[in-house]
């Protein structure tokens, strides 16, 4: 029975979780015991959420909803332990996995910075549609942030994050990993769970890597070519629907100033040191802010 209860969690899993790029393993160890793991098939981090309908012998004791932050590879998860003297747990349970993490609490007064060159003023203008960010449909509501550039300038990150898409003029690869359905853009996992996506922007020197960490004010890349505006938008995915979150960022407008962006008006770049050290480490201080 123990084993037949192993193969068919197993079967199932594999099954329900190989199209979310997420394989979860439930293991009985040497005193009944069930350790259970995930393999993160992507090169990115992704989260996962497992919830169990039903269990016996044993009791789930992680905090709920569950959400672990599973890195590239090989992860470990929680182990369900057999009630002293009681026969070998049993359960039943399901997985999803995000791309954001869909319980994040956003910052949202975290003062972002302006993509662009310090001491650049830049116009903001209103962005009338989100085309071709989630394939042919709209989020039903949705808020970004436009700005108008010239191909070739250098753009900066706003916030210190994981790189996890960089995607050129033509997309590869399966779809299922994809971020969004936008070309030329960059796309960070931001340390409060949320994702956060430069449009019109390429690598052109091809020093990004995915699951690289990339820090506030760090050059990201250039203006596309032929573009004529920036986009930048933030959002997270939600547990229990398709929907999308979107995020209202503070910009930095000035040594000790934020502000939400509104169009039609001009702003002067700043990147001020205390800013971008504000996610960094001592030692990624001493090595990044110069």
């Amino acid at each position: 029975m123990k084993n037949l209860i192993y193969i068919f969690s197993f079967l199932f899993l594999f099954t329900k979780v190989n199209a979310q790029l997420v394989e979860v393993q439930a293991n009985y160890n040497g005193v009944g015991d069930v350790d259970f793991v995930a393999y993160n098939n992507t090169p990115a981090p992704l989260f996962l959420n497992v919830d169990f309908a039903d269990l016996e012998n044993t009791t789930f004791n992680e905090p709920l909803p569950y959400i672990k932050l599973l890195e590239p590879g090989f992860n470990t998860l929680f182990t369900l332990q057999r009630y002293p003297d009681a026969d070998v747990p049993r359960f039943n349970y399901q997985i999803k996995s995000f791309k954001s993490n869909p319980m994040a609490l956003a910052d949202l007064d975290f003062p972002y910075l302006i993509p662009f060159s310090p001491g650049k003023e830049v116009s903001v203008f209103d962005l009338k549609n989100l085309d071709g960010f989630w394939g042919s449909e709209e989020p039903d509501s949705w808020n970004a942030t436009g700005f108008l550039a010239t191909p070739g300038e250098p753009v900066f990150a706003s916030r210190t994050g994981i790189v996890v898409e960089v995607t050129g003029a033509q997309r590869s690869g399966e779809p299922q990993t994809w971020y969004h359905t936008w070309n030329n853009s960059i796309t960070i996992l931001q340390p409060d769970g949320t994702l956060i996506c430069y449009r019109n922007v390429v690598d052109n020197a091809k020093k990004l890597k995915v699951n690289e960490k990339i820090f506030a004010g760090q050059q990201l890349g250039v203006v596309a070519p032929g573009a004529t505006e920036v986009i930048v938008l933030i959002f997270q995915h939600s547990l229990n629907s398709n929907d999308l979150r979107f995020i209202i960022p503070q910009f930095v407008t000035g040594e000790n100033e934020t502000a939400i962006l509104l169009s039609s008006q001009k702003f002067k770049t700043v990147h001020p040191i205390e800013i971008r050290g504000l996610e960094m480490s001592n030692r990624e201080k001493r090595r990044n802010l110069k």
